[in-house]
């Protein structure tokens, strides 16, 4: 998805969730700073080489859990939402990239990203502090905007973690991913946030997040190159 086709769906997002587009544009610049500055940024090709024709991105719902527990990912390139990256380590599996607006653990972000996963940290209006205080600690960084693109910070389409995760396999050359954790129902899984300790109801905001990801989810289905589907766990 390019910046023309997104534009539409940016726009309504900024409406009905009430965000500062001159907030996402200013963020998109102090992260492109950063990634300056630092020097640890890399450019699109170079993440595209890690991706093969099969992908899974792991979101946070409940069934994430159950899902690491059955099945075997070994066969295809593992992205993790955000949060989703500390139920992989509780799994003892490691992501090959991390796509995050660093609102999830960042112990085990930076764990992970140590260990050799890839980074696409997101800016937006509202994670400005994150950005300045945790950009500079880890490497191997792809930046993204939900805002017009800057040269090394990037907008492949998508909003929440999650389906921004999807848009990111489908841009790298997926032809097939495969979503996991993804649950959209009335409960948010305990990796969502850091401060949470167990699975808790969905709050209105976040049933807000749910329904643009599936609008968007289906976007990409319906247009996109790659395969998509949900693994459903086994009850």
């Amino acid at each position: 998805m390019d910046w023309e086709e997104w534009r539409p769906f940016y726009l309504r997002i900024v409406r009905e969730m009430g965000y500062s587009v001159e907030g996402d544009r200013r963020s998109a610049r102090i992260l492109r700073a950063l990634l300056l500055e630092g020097d640890e940024y890399i450019l699109r090709d170079e993440l595209a080489t890690i991706v093969g024709k099969r992908v899974y991105v792991f979101g946070c719902g409940p069934s994430l859990e159950n899902a690491l527990a059955e099945h075997d990912f070994s066969d295809g390139t593992l992205i993790a939402a955000d949060g989703a990256t500390s139920a992989l380590l509780e799994h003892d599996m490691m992501p090959d990239i991390i796509v995050s607006d660093l609102d999830g653990r960042i112990p085990d972000l930076k764990l992970a990203n140590d260990r050799g996963a890839f980074m696409v940290i997101h800016a937006h209006g509202d994670n400005v502090d994150k950005l300045t205080a945790y950009v500079p600690l880890f490497s191997r960084i792809l930046g993204t905007t939900q805002a017009e693109p800057l040269d090394i910070v990037y907008n492949f389409g998508g909003f929440t973690d999650g389906d921004r995760a999807a848009f990111l396999a489908e841009e790298l050359g997926a032809r097939e991913i495969i979503l996991v954790g993804f649950d959209f129902g009335e409960t948010v899984g305990r990796w969502s946030k850091p401060g949470l300790r167990q699975h808790v109801p969905v709050w209105e905001s976040k049933r807000k997040k749910f329904e643009f990801a599936k609008e968007l989810l289906e976007w990409l289905k319906k247009n996109g190159k790659a395969r998509i589907e949900y693994l459903t766990p086994d009850p």
